[in-house]
């Protein structure tokens, strides 16, 4: 297939747009199809422009097309955590053993609006916005859509979804022989909420990622560049204290008040952003093969659509961007032959988007139940004491998912590695002071 091929990309999106980036650099014509109005003319849906937070591996993607530092421009670094007990205090806990590394809060909205102008910017590349594919023929690369104007079609010999955990691509590639998906929700939904600033200023740190740990729910918030704060709940969908039982505005500002004191008195609109930003649903998606070839065409996913995972580490717009990074890897390795780079992707990608799944998972009953117990903190001060006296040699799971481009499915082996070696340079230690000991009395024996 001639590296200056037609690819369609269903889907102008984080990943969307960063594909086109690469893609383009490449020398392919690419077209970025996307359901909603062209988001340089749109206002952020309510409700929905949960931040992000960027890091090593998404920073790294970004970098490999020259955007690492714009955005990282508009970005705020959050070098720890903030916990807020229910009484108010207040304890910072540092993300890196040194404190100096951090994550990026960056708005979903403007990193989307960064690239697609970088996509856009390049040749070969032109987006179409409120298409919505309605049908694809995978044999052929036609695609159908629906568009304010009426029907129309489309074809291209390269179709990629980027389209998101609700993907439309994926959609059709669900009814072929063979295909594998599942998805798999919490039993929790999330609300997003505001913290305007105060006086001009920051109205809580804006070096951290505040959060408010509450057993079985919790709230986190991340600072803008306006100098507010985008809150989310994270709250069960029913039982006590959820979403359903909390469903007027006199039980919802009576329960807050009581569970999130410090933050009500920063929150003038409260009430407001409860009753009107829609309560979203957290989804784990898992699915393969992540490429089909037709006769004619071949269909691959990207990002969310192939493998959305919850946001407990922050790590789904990373995780996508290292999709972007695989492919084009993969494409350089087989002289840009599509489909066998689709495959070789897909082979290499799916192992460690379903380790970053998992590891997202646990990372939410950590956020909510642990991150406030004495236990959780020694354990934390041991490790980053562990990381001094031994540079390079011991690292945190957290440093190596955040702080790393380590391939998800390597951390684990690694952090278990680590641990014996510790664990035997301990029992070494004993052993040579056992022998000290030993010594020692035999001389006064003697």
């Amino acid at each position: 297939m001639s590296s200056r091929g037609e690819v369609a990309v269903v889907g102008a999106g984080l990943v969307g747009c960063l594909t086109a980036c690469y893609l383009a650099r490449r020398g392919y014509r690419v077209t970025l199809y996307e359901r909603r109005s062209d988001p340089r003319q749109a206002t952020p849906e309510r409700g929905r422009s949960i931040n992000l937070a960027l890091s090593e591996r998404g920073i790294d993607a970004l970098r490999g097309i020259g955007l690492d530092e714009a955005v990282l421009k508009a970005a705020l670094p959050m070098p720890g955590r903030m916990v807020h007990a229910p009484d108010g205090t207040l304890s910072f806990q540092p993300y890196s053993a040194g404190g100096q590394r951090a994550i990026n809060s960056i708005s979903r909205s403007e990193l989307n609006r960064t690239l697609l102008e970088a996509a856009l910017a390049m040749p070969g590349v032109r987006a179409l916005f409120e298409h919505r594919l309605t049908g694809l023929d995978v044999d052929s690369g036609r695609m159908d859509f629906d568009t304010p104007a009426g029907p129309v079609t489309h074809s291209a010999p390269v179709v990629l979804g980027a389209d998101g955990a609700y993907s439309a691509v994926r959609g059709r590639l669900q009814l072929l022989p063979g295909f594998d998906f599942s998805q798999d929700y919490l039993d929790y939904g999330y609300k997003e909420l505001t913290i305007p600033a105060r006086d001009g200023g920051f109205a809580l740190d804006p070096g951290a990622l505040h959060i408010w740990p509450r057993g079985k729910a919790m709230m986190i918030a991340l600072p803008n560049p306006d100098r507010s704060f985008t809150c989310t709940l994270f709250w069960p969908k029913s039982g006590p204290g959820s979403f359903e039982e909390l469903d007027t505005a006199e039980r919802f500002e009576e329960f807050f008040a009581a569970n999130y004191a410090d933050a009500r008195a920063l929150m003038p609109d409260l009430a407001g952003d409860y009753a009107h930003n829609p309560i979203g649903h957290l989804v784990t998606v898992r699915a393969h093969p992540w490429q089909v070839r037709g006769t004619g065409a071949v269909v691959g996913l990207l990002g969310d659509a192939a493998h959305a995972i919850v946001p407990f580490y922050g790590q789904g717009a990373n995780c996508g961007f290292e999709d972007c990074v695989e492919l084009d890897r993969c494409l350089q390795e087989t002289g840009d032959d599509f489909p066998e780079a689709l495959a070789r992707y897909g082979a290499r990608r799916k192992e460690h988007a379903d380790t970053i799944a998992e590891l997202a998972l646990a990372n939410f009953v950590e956020m909510r139940d642990k991150v406030a117990s004495r236990t959780f903190l020694l354990g934390k001060r041991v490790e980053h004491g562990l990381e001094r006296l031994l540079p390079g040699r011991y690292t945190s799971r957290y440093e190596l998912v955040s702080f790393s481009t380590v391939p998800y499915a390597e951390i684990q082996p690694r952090i278990s590695r680590q641990r014996r070696a510790v664990a035997a340079g301990a029992l070494g230690a004993l052993a040579v002071a056992g022998l000290a000991v030993s010594a020692i009395r035999a001389l006064r024996r003697h």
